[in-house]
C-alpha cells in the first residue's frame, strides 16, 4: 500500500487523533469513552478514514498509521 502525501494531509485533527488511538488498540467504546464522543461518532469517522486512506479494515488503517507517522 502506498500513501499519497495528500491523502494524509486530507486527514482532520479528529480523524489523526482517531487513527492513532485505533493503531494504539483501543475499542470503539473506548475510543469514545476517552474523546467523550458517542460511538456511532467513532465509526462514522473510522469509515471515513478507511475512505480517505484506501483501507479495507484495521489492519490497513494501522499500516497507514505507520506509514504516515502518526504512531512509531
Amino acid at each position: 500500500m502506498k500513501l499519497k502525501k495528500q491523502r494524509s494531509s486530507n486527514l482532520t485533527s479528529r480523524e489523526l487523533e482517531i487513527l492513532k488511538l485505533i493503531a494504539d488498540e483501543f475499542t470503539n467504546f473506548e475510543i469514545a469513552n476517552t474523546l467523550e464522543i458517542s460511538q456511532h461518532t467513532v465509526i462514522t469517522h473510522r469509515r471515513n478514514l478507511m475512505n480517505k486512506l484506501d483501507a479495507r479494515n484495521t489492519a490497513g488503517l494501522v499500516r497507514a498509521a505507520l506509514a504516515i507517522g502518526v504512531v512509531y
